[in-house]
């Protein structure tokens, strides 16, 4: 493991790179990429944001579940990369069209299983509310390629909110759930987690020494392709 301010320093210069509302807009990479998924509620921005120690690098709308595009941010020295992260539209929101949803589940499942260089998944869920069936069904589709070596977490997200034997027994069940993967507990608030998760990111991404590699600029605002609203 990388020495804690290694890793957060790298997650530090996280910069957007582009937005895709379907699979053949994302850029064909070489670079070991991390997508973070889960529910509308769960906290996925506020993590990403509280990792990479920026208030906005990962847009949270104020109506959840209506962005859909897969927003890729690049990790390394300016110009040159040496990894992306990936965040995912959060899933579930209902006021999204049933036509939406439907459009939209089936990009992040290809995502999934067909991304080549795709190189871990972090599942983000609140513990208060346990797995709820699209998350089984996320971890389901998945499954064929944490077993084959992708690399996975279950991150427990807010919880602050938890008692001390509540925390215990949700991060009990969530490592039986993982398949094969990891489980931590996590609090943006109270920056719980956010050490081990920096590192495990790290170590995820350099472990296998891929080489660094340089990437396109961001798109302009102008350039990015509509979202799947």
């Amino acid at each position: 493991m990388p020495d804690p301010k290694i890793a957060h320093g790298w997650l530090h210069t996280a910069r957007f790179l582009t937005t895709a509302p379907q699979l053949e807009h994302l850029p064909s990479l070489d670079l070991p990429e991390v997508a973070f998924v889960g529910r509308s509620n769960a906290g996925k921005s506020t993590c990403i944001n509280t990792l990479t120690q920026q208030k906005r690098l990962a847009f949270a709308s104020k109506t959840p579940g209506r962005t859909q595009s897969i927003n890729l941010f690049s990790l390394g020295k300016q110009g040159i990369a040496d990894a992306v992260l990936a965040d995912l539209p959060g899933y579930g929101y209902a006021a999204v069209p049933r036509e939406a949803k439907l459009r939209w589940q089936r990009v992040m499942g290809n995502y999934l299983l067909t991304r080549a260089n795709l190189t871990g998944v972090v599942l983000l869920i609140d513990p208060r509310l346990g797995l709820t069936e699209l998350d089984e069904i996320l971890l389901e589709v998945i499954r064929p390629r944490v077993e084959e070596g992708l690399k996975f977490l279950v991150l427990l997200t807010k919880a602050d909110k938890l008692s001390r034997s509540e925390a215990a027994k949700a991060l009990s069940i969530a490592k039986l759930q993982s398949g094969g993967g990891q489980a931590m507990l996590f609090s943006a608030l109270k920056k719980q987690g956010l050490d081990e998760v920096a590192q495990l990111l790290w170590q995820w991404t350099h472990e296998a020494n891929a080489p660094a590699s340089k990437v396109p600029e961001a798109v302009s605002e102008a350039d990015e392709p509509p979202a799947l609203d």
